[in-house]
């Protein structure tokens, strides 16, 4: 018998366990979150007889006579602080690790309300962020400090939510107080887990699957092999990912599940799935794409080993190389990185007579629909999809992962269905961002001009397809950088392996070709005699400009401004490198690409209904800002709705830096007529009243034979400056970006910031590494950055936009703040010791590696 307080209330409690599970399972204290179920990431942090626990690595037998504080314990004026200090400087982004964070900062207030900023970064050292660089959170942490040593009172929260105020995310205090509900918050009466046997073999041929013993087990449910499922095949673009592997046929990655089971319990899954028999003759991987080219390797998928090649050509690119002044021709080299979101994928399903029930933490409710209905045979308007908080994504929650095996066994079985992914499975399983061999050639005539440039990219696709024909595409369209000039070539060749997936990871193949341009570029400069800012200032694109694409330079674009904001920084040291970027709003290249919005006016408010999801980057808040611009209300009169299927329009897909300006737009057309409305009746006088819009972007397609074809709706740019200090570390960041308009400053600035440490730590310190295909990356090893390890980042936002433009001149700076960081920091790097870093992560710095 253990005998120990949480929250002040005494527990005796007979068999061992975990803590994290006592209290999520057995309390329903859901506000402690679980990361990586291993200590590392601090979600789970808890407070133990006053110091800080983490409750993943904690049993109950080490708690007798103790007492536990979690995020749910906190006195009312704390919690009220926490919060208003959190929103206030916009440190909450997908929320997943902002508890633990501010259970952190309680044991360092407790201790000391006077803290410096060193204080702070080493009180929360064990409390990983993925997305907001931290400085935010320990901006918070600041003011929390401050209002309970001054004990000042709490403010009213301002409501005025026009586009550029300070407005608090309307989701902040859900998340900073553990409220809000994540897909593994769900309990329902009578649900069943689920969970998948994964191969033993990155390749391998499946002779054989036993699930007798299985389904003998007196906790097992269920045990499903590729024969229960109507279509065994997903996919967004091209359905070549196997639900589960069939007799017969080959596995491709060691993520390829061979059967499904489940249990009455979740702690009974390990012990079933171990009962599942499975032969196999085991097959020599392809785990390099330039092997899977060669004409006599195996083939991985009935077409061949290549997905998709993708070409564009203008100007006479080989002719001008030859006739220029200077030219510089690199390899470069970028290897698999791992999204790292907070929250490790979770699903849960349930069937109501012919429908079934899908809450999900996906990138698009609508994309899930879409693969679970065909999947199970059934009309997509008998899959209901509901969103629930999204604990971030970047790109690496758009694929299925545990959504399509949650549909499936609550549709066979017809009870409710739980499937979480451990950490472990999740690095083992989702897509990763792509690794690429390339080839840069990058000419420029005797004053500096930039002339041409001829790229070349192996991009290692991984076992399936996923995004990787987009993501080569763009990879590829913008290896040439922001520059002006006219003859341009990429050739690319996304190659099957046995390898992870590789999928959209933010920046979407531009942060691996950018690494390579502008590493030339500094090049090309020393060759010409100038230095890297001039050489740069000279040759950017400017309004009326023409991109290597061909497409015209728009008047908002300020690049050139992006890098006269940093330039005092450029120069300031010799221990500096730079680099400069450009990133697509929108899917573009002539695909459907819509944002669609409804709003709905009830009980004295206004309700927003979008199927756009928000990932972290402040979705609810962006559109509620577009709507207090345009008809002059304040926040307190709008609701945002999760994404639904059933209730809220598809907006597509939360990708490609798209959702600031298609459904900002549509709100703002919304919006529009909402005002007119109002100009005459109240909001109760127009109860009931719906109000649908839409924004089509309309572009040209891929290799357009237009002169200056429109690829993208708008473009965003970006600059940065890194400086090393003596340590041989990054000491500092400057970064500057062109976001057209800024909706919400913390917001802006936070996506910056956390852009800028995602960018260097895969620059310095990330990677993904495998042998002979397994995976051997763990989650303490991925090399994330922790606050302690994060420079000072210096931001500005350039406003070019204008009014009248798409969502206010609002342009996104979701995926192009990470872009040029990696680049600049490799440029520093050479600058100081000589030494190109053609690979990464960089070699030859202050990182451990």
């Amino acid at each position: 018998m253990y005998r120990f307080q949480v929250n002040g209330t005494q527990h005796e409690v007979q068999e061992d366990q975990r803590l994290i599970d006592f209290l999520r399972a057995d309390l329903k204290l859901t506000g402690t979150k679980e990361g990586c179920s291993a200590g590392a990431c601090g979600t789970c942090t808890v407070i133990i007889d006053g110091k800080k626990a983490k409750a993943c690595v904690t049993k109950l037998s080490q708690l007798d006579g103790k007492s536990v504080v979690t995020i749910e314990g906190l006195s009312e004026r704390e919690k009220a602080v926490y919060t208003y200090a959190f929103g206030e400087c916009g440190a909450v982004q997908c929320g997943f690790c902002i508890p633990g964070m501010i259970i952190s900062a309680k044991v360092l207030i407790d201790e000391n309300n006077d803290p410096t900023p060193d204080d702070v970064k080493k009180a929360i050292l064990g409390n990983i962020c993925r997305c907001t660089g931290y400085v935010k959170i320990e901006e918070g942490i600041m003011l929390a400090a401050k209002m309970f040593r001054e004990n000042l009172p709490v403010p009213e929260k301002d409501t005025t939510g026009n586009v550029g105020a300070r407005l608090h995310r309307v989701d902040a205090e859900e998340k900073a107080l553990g409220t809000g509900q994540y897909a593994d918050d769900i309990h329902m009466d009578g649900m069943i887990y689920a969970k998948a046997l994964r191969s033993k073999y990155p390749r391998a041929r499946v002779d054989r699957v036993d699930v007798s013993k299985a389904l003998a087990h007196p906790k097992c449910v269920t045990a499903l092999t590729a024969k229960d499922v109507p279509f065994n095949k997903t996919g967004h673009l091209v359905p070549d990912w196997d639900v589960l592997i069939a007799e017969g046929d080959n596995t491709r990655y060691v993520g390829d599940a061979i059967a499904l089971v489940a249990t009455t319990e979740k702690k009974y899954l390990d012990e079933v799935l171990a009962l599942v028999e499975v032969d196999y003759t085991e097959l020599e991987p392809v785990v390099d794409p330039l092997e899977a080219l060669k004409p006599d390797a195996p083939q991985l998928h009935p077409d061949g080993n290549i997905l998709t090649r993708q070409t564009l050509s203008r100007g006479d690119v080989d002719k001008a190389i030859a006739e220029a002044a200077f030219v510089v021709t690199n390899h470069y080299s970028t290897p698999q990185t791992d999204h790292a979101f907070m929250e490790p994928e979770c699903a849960v399903a349930y069937r109501e007579g012919d429908v079934i029930h899908l809450h999900s933490g996906s990138q698009n409710v609508y994309d899930d629909r879409h693969e679970v209905s065909r999947m199970l045979g059934i009309p997509e308007e008998s899959v209901k999809v509901h969103s629930m908080l999204v604990g971030g994504g970047f790109g690496g929650k758009e694929d299925m992962s545990v959504q399509h095996h949650a549909s499936l066994v609550a549709w066979l079985t017809g009870k409710p269905t739980k499937v979480l992914f451990s950490r472990q499975e999740s690095l083992n399983i989702h897509p990763k961002r792509h690794a690429m061999e390339m080839d840069i050639t990058t000419a420029c005539d005797a004053e500096g001009n930039l002339v041409a440039s001829k790229v070349n990219i192996v991009s290692n696709c991984g076992a399936y397809a996923s995004l990787g024909g987009p993501v080569l595409q763009r990879a590829g369209t913008h290896s040439c950088g922001p520059y002006k000039f006219d003859n341009f070539a990429f050739d690319g060749v996304c190659v099957y392996t046995n390898t992870v997936p590789g999928g959209a990871f933010r920046g979407f193949g531009v942060t691996q070709t950018i690494f390579g341009q502008e590493q030339n570029i500094d090049e090309l400069a020393a060759l010409v005699g100038m230095d890297p800012w001039e050489f740069r200032y000279k040759n950017v694109v400017r309004p009326g400009d023409s991109l290597p694409n061909g497409q015209i330079c728009s008047e908002e674009t300020a690049l050139a401004e992006c890098l006269e904001a940093v330039k005092d920084a450029y120069y300031a040291s010799d221990r500096t490198g730079l680099a400069v970027c450009l990133k697509n709003s929108g899917i573009g290249v002539g695909l459907p690409d819509t944002g669609r919005v409804i709003l709905e006016v009830r009980d004295g408010k206004v309700r927003i209904r979008t199927g756009a999801a928000c990932i972290g980057q402040g979705m609810a808040t962006m559109a509620t800002q577009v709507l207090c611009e345009t008809t002059g209300l304040t926040a307190d009169k709008v609701f945002v709705e999760r994404p639904d299927t059933v209730r809220t329009p598809d907006s597509g897909t939360t990708t490609a830096s798209r959702q600031t300006v298609f459904t900002g737009e549509a709100t703002r057309k919304a919006s529009l007529r909402l005002k007119e409305m109002l100009e005459t009746k109240t909001l109760e006088e127009l109860n009931g009243v719906e109000i649908y819009e839409e924004f089509l972007g309309a572009t040209d397609p891929f290799n357009s034979d237009k002169p200056h074809p429109k690829n993208h709706v708008a473009y965003g740019y970006g600059a940065c400056v890194a400086r090393i200090g003596e340590d041989n570390k990054v000491a500092e960041l400057h970064v500057a970006y062109d976001v057209g308009r800024v909706v919400n400053p913390q917001s802006c600035s936070g996506q910056a910031e956390g852009g800028a440490i995602m960018g260097m730590g895969y620059a310095v310190t990330e990677d993904f590494p495998y042998k002979d295909g397994y995976v051997t990356a763990k989650y303490g090893t991925l090399g994330l950055l922790r606050a302690t390890q994060c420079p000072p980042i210096h931001v500005s936002l350039i406003e070019k936009g204008t009014p009248e433009q798409y969502a206010y001149g609002a342009k996104g700076i979701g995926e192009i703040s990470s872009i040029p960081i990696a680049p600049a920091i490799a440029n520093a790097y050479r600058r100081i010791d000589g030494e190109p870093r053609r690979s990464l992560p960089i070699q030859h710095t202050g990182y451990k590696k």
